[in-house]
């Protein structure tokens, strides 16, 4: 008999306040939760809401320093701008009424991030503790709150500067165990200052400022890499910079009204058709577009008097009537730099005719691949795929995953252990190849390499990505840790794209158990194994782990289910990736061995 389906009538139909509506559907206001390892986690955009604010008052032309105060081990942020302050009548309401606040009047604020009233009326509903004062000619207003709700209030006289002082604690309800990494709070500072010449944001101590604007931001992103001057030009509405590198792929940096649109939009759709035509009316001659565009680092920052965003947390710009217009002028800005800087300009043609003749050969050998593939298999037999798979576009499948195991005896270990659902496995044949001198065709040459290409979806671009996360499952020993450099340097050489993005991790597996009669204790490091052998006392078993095939597939699952440990492979610093990528992975052997013997530390501490 069919289950009779749960009751919907009036009793179930809620309504909810702006407060309970914000800490429920938290997604829609600040996108994934996250716990801090990832740039566009929920700690951050609360960082970002706030100081949306104090750029907007730069923005007016007041206040030229921000001061901002991170605590990294309890979380804690304070913000202090020297703008004009919130109005003292009405600073509860801006940071606690929704749709409240004065950037729905153009004359008040002409280009602001903030459109919506909400920014940071969610800041205060999801933090444990929320304090605002408001400093304005003589006077202050200061309020508390506690995850959204008025607890005190103060008012009186001051001597302070004006402007807007916002203290703020992540509530550990909505993030249970965040931490903010230092590097990516530090990017968004850059970024800032990047975007607004003139300003000065002061963390902790540490001055971030850009009196070049996007050109600071390609000359440093570019340090080491680019193969002419970067060109620029900035206006009031519309600044852009650009040059070529020898790294494939492209790079862009996409900003409105001072914010950062990680997922660019028509803006940069913009940019890439007006920098393509503008190229092609300098050289006389047609151009693919992703050929004239290999190698490009590239900035667009433009102002909006009414920007139209794809979400509350403004990743994405979604004005078309923009379009045809913003193309326009970049195709002219394109043309005219080119006319007055000719040697650069010879060099960017030079680029673009060398990519061609590269594209060309590989179309060559792409096709010779393609043909003995289908010739030999139409799977890739390597692979224990899942059901489900990530689509970009769609935002599905964010907890899908592919193993990068080593050999068979761990891929059917983890094949055993694995969810069939989210999880997919893909058996390395021992070491890899190591890719760090070779040039692109290396991955269709090279049968593993392509079948690993084929198993992600990324052949034609890293968007078609089909696993959001790719985890280097390797032993933890030193064969293990040199397959996962090698495997990191094929990431790093053809598709960094997929680290800067945060989807390459290191599949953490425990070193050793130690248990006794009773119990059993899984141990990551020494200090845990210490701690597991006082547990077990003086009749514990102890077995070190050396490789992912020696852990059966039950115990296995536990490490891989919801406790899965998983440390991301992070670019820091990317202006001397390659350079170091070369020094430790190249050719130059007798250089690193040098360097080995130089600085080798013998640890006798076991002896």
């Amino acid at each position: 008999m069919a289950k009779n389906p749960a009751t919907y009538d009036e009793s179930n139909i809620q309504t909810l306040d702006p407060l309970e509506h914000i800490r429920k559907r938290t997604g829609m206001y600040i996108g994934r939760k996250g716990d801090g390892a990832q740039y566009e986690d929920g700690i951050y955009i609360l960082l970002k809401e706030v100081l949306d604010n104090a750029i907007d008052e730069f923005t007016m032309g007041f206040g030229k320093r921000v001061v901002i105060k991170l605590n990294y081990k309890t979380g804690k942020v304070a913000i202090r701008d020297y703008g004009r302050g919130i109005p003292l009548g009405k600073v509860v309401d801006c940071v606690s009424q929704m749709n409240t606040g004065g950037k729905y009047n153009d004359d008040v604020f002409q280009f602001s991030v903030g459109m919506n009233g909400v920014g940071t009326k969610a800041v205060n509903a999801l933090s444990e503790s929320f304090v605002v004062r408001s400093q304005r000619d003589g006077k202050f207003v200061e309020a508390t709150f506690e995850r959204g709700k008025l607890v005190n209030t103060r008012e009186g006289e001051s001597r302070e500067r004006n402007g807007t002082y916002i203290e703020f604690l992540p509530d550990i309800e909505i993030f249970p165990k965040f931490c903010f990494r230092e590097e990516h709070v530090q990017r968004r500072m850059k970024m800032y200052a990047y975007l607004n010449a003139g300003l000065t944001l002061d963390l902790n101590g540490e001055s971030y400022c850009s009196e070049a604007g996007l050109l600071d931001l390609i000359n440093a992103e570019a340090a080491m890499e680019q193969l002419y001057e970067p060109i620029c030009f900035r206006s009031k509405k519309l600044e852009i910079a650009f040059t070529h590198s020898n790294h494939m792929g492209e790079d862009y940096y996409s900003f409105v009204n001072g914010q950062y649109t990680n997922d660019g939009g028509t803006h940069l759709t913009a940019f890439k058709e007006g920098f393509l035509k503008g190229v092609q009316e300098f050289a006389k001659k047609r151009y693919e577009g992703d050929v004239a565009r290999d190698g490009i680092i590239a900035a667009v920052a433009i102002r909006l008097k009414e920007p139209v965003f794809e979400s509350q947390t403004k990743n994405k710009l979604g004005n078309p009537e923009i379009r045809a217009e913003l193309v326009a002028e970049i195709k002219k800005i394109v043309e005219d730099e080119l006319h007055r800087h000719p040697e650069d300009a010879q060099r960017l043609l030079n680029k673009i005719e060398e990519t061609a003749k590269v594209r060309a050969e590989l179309k060559g050998i792409q096709k010779l691949v393609r043909e003995r593939a289908k010739q030999s298999t139409v799977r890739v037999e390597e692979l224990v795929d899942c059901k489900q798979h990530y689509d970009k576009l769609k935002g599905k499948g964010e907890d899908t995953m592919l193993f990068l195991v080593e050999g068979k005896s761990a891929g059917g270990t983890v094949a055993t252990a694995r969810d069939t659902q989210t999880q997919a496995v893909f058996k390395l044949r021992g070491k890899p190849l190591n890719v760090c001198d070779l040039k692109r065709d290396a991955i269709y040459k090279n049968k593993e390499f392509y079948d690993l290409v084929k198993t992600l979806g990324i052949e034609q671009t890293p968007d078609t990505l089909r696993y959001s996360k790719i985890v280097l499952a390797t032993d933890a020993d030193v064969d293990g840790l040199h397959i996962r450099n090698l495997l990191i340097t094929f990431f790093l050489r053809f598709f960094d794209h997929i680290i800067k993005d945060g989807r390459l991790f290191i599949l953490e597996t425990p070193l050793f158990r130690v248990r006794n009669a009773k119990q059993s204790f899984y141990c990551y490091n020494d200090e845990e194994r210490e701690a597991a052998i006082k547990a077990c006392g003086a009749k514990a078993e102890i077995t070190r782990f050396k490789g992912l095939g020696e852990i059966n597939a039950k115990e296995f699952k536990d490490f891989i289910g919801e406790n899965i440990r998983l440390t991301p492979v992070n670019i820091h610093n990317d202006v001397y990736v390659q350079e170091t990528l070369r020094f430790f992975m190249g050719t130059n052997t007798q250089e690193r061995r040098q360097y080995i013997l130089s600085n080798l530390v013998v640890d006798n501490t076991d002896v």
